[in-house]
């Protein structure tokens, strides 16, 4: 884990955030400022700076969706649709540089 990462720092619990999901290699939180009813941001525990530091052979994005199909289903927006979004670079919106996965749901969302 990166030392300054404000992900990292969530996931050793230096700062609080509501849990929707844990195991031994992914964390996942309700987002502070929500684009969409339910929103959580899926992460891997160990620090992966952004979508262009993954490869094929490691599995983290597949790690990571399977979790936020699981948690869409047990939150109940499964039935009506919801969204996976992954943000690279300040143009698209990403702030945080730690890999991390929106799920969007839980009502009518935006069109891109």
């Amino acid at each position: 884990m990166a030392d300054d990462c404000l992900f990292c720092k969530i996931i050793r619990r230096e700062i609080p955030a509501k849990v929707a999901y844990e195991d031994d290699q992914v964390f996942a939180f309700y987002d502070i400022e929500p684009a969409a009813p339910v929103h959580v941001l899926f992460v891997p525990k160990k620090h992966v700076d952004s979508i262009q530091s993954v490869s094929e052979k490691d599995g983290v994005l597949s790690m990571l969706a399977d979790r936020a199909v699981k948690t869409a289903e047990k939150l109940a927006i499964d039935q009506t649709g919801y969204r996976l979004l992954v943000n690279y670079g300040p143009d698209a919106g990403q702030t945080v540089h730690h890999l991390h996965i929106h799920l969007l749901g839980g009502g009518k969302l935006s069109h891109l």
